[in-house]
């Protein structure tokens, strides 16, 4: 993994477009190239949306602490869209 990018940003205002080439277990899959991110403002939000957005759908990665000081979670909607959702509670103090 160390020959691989965490993730890239680009901002411009309020928009923010970030990527990564980490794809999980189960390789690249037609459709599984593209995930969603939300950045969210609270623990108390990113365990909201982590929960309406797993029902039905595929929990990938617990809600856990990290190495880079956040609250991260992964997951597959009932629609088959990879999410990552992350709360940089070092950002927010």
């Amino acid at each position: 993994m160390k020959d691989c990018i965490l993730h890239s940003t680009l901002s411009k205002g309020n928009l923010l477009l970030m990527g990564t080439d980490l794809i999980n277990e189960t390789g690249l899959i037609k459709g599984n190239s593209v995930s969603l991110a939300l950045l969210c403002s609270s623990e108390e939000e990113l365990r909201i949306f982590y929960e309406r957005l797993s029902s039905g759908g595929l929990s990938t990665h617990r809600i856990d602490e990290t190495f880079w000081g956040a609250l991260f979670g992964t997951l597959t909607d009932k629609y088959g869209n990879p999410w990552l959702l992350n709360y940089d509670k070092n950002k927010n103090q």
